[in-house]
């Protein structure tokens, strides 16, 4: 039988250079995991013999943070308040994050990735939490809708570059 080798190698699929320089982009989620849960449920019992419909506020923040020399952390947040008539029925606040892997990414896709995408990717797994914390909290499942991560920081980055070039702007003088 003839010496197979590594069929991955051999075929590069992995986009690995054969004298070892990478210098194709890559990118790829290493973990995913909950960084911190909380739910508070300060009403109960009585919060759910409520008959009014409770308002739900939905916060979100995104962050990202370098923690090795190919490897970030986005966290997600998400905080969670149903407040009724007669008072709060729970707060959820998660922190989800993904340690993502990134090699020689242009830094402006490099933050769009970290801004844009990476939330994206995570999104669906927060949404399941949340929803298993609020069902266990003795309400039906709170299935929040999707966002376009992508649309929201597209539009912060025209609000920045807007109130940068507002910002250099010098008003004309009389000379």
């Amino acid at each position: 039988m003839a010496d197979e080798g590594n069929i991955i190698s051999d075929l590069n699929i992995d986009g690995a250079q054969p004298n070892g320089e990478d210098t194709g982009p890559a990118v790829g989620v290493i973990a995913q995991y909950v960084k911190d849960l909380s739910v508070e449920n300060p009403n109960a019992p009585a919060s759910y013999q409520w008959q009014s419909q409770p308002e739900i506020g939905v916060e979100f923040n995104i962050a990202a943070n370098a923690v090795g020399d190919d490897a970030h952390e986005i966290e997600l947040k998400v905080k969670i308040n149903a407040k009724a008539p007669e008072g709060t029925q729970f707060i959820v606040e998660l922190s989800y994050c993904g340690l993502i892997g990134m090699r020689n990414v242009p830094e402006d896709q490099a933050h769009a990735f970290l801004y844009a995408e990476g939330p994206r990717i995570l999104f669906p797994f927060a949404r399941r939490v949340i929803a298993d914390a609020v069902r266990d909290a003795g309400y039906p499942p709170l299935m929040l809708e999707p966002i376009d991560f992508t649309g929201l920081y597209m539009q912060q980055l025209a609000q920045r570059q807007a109130e940068e070039g507002a910002a250099g702007e010098t008003p004309a003088g009389n000379a």
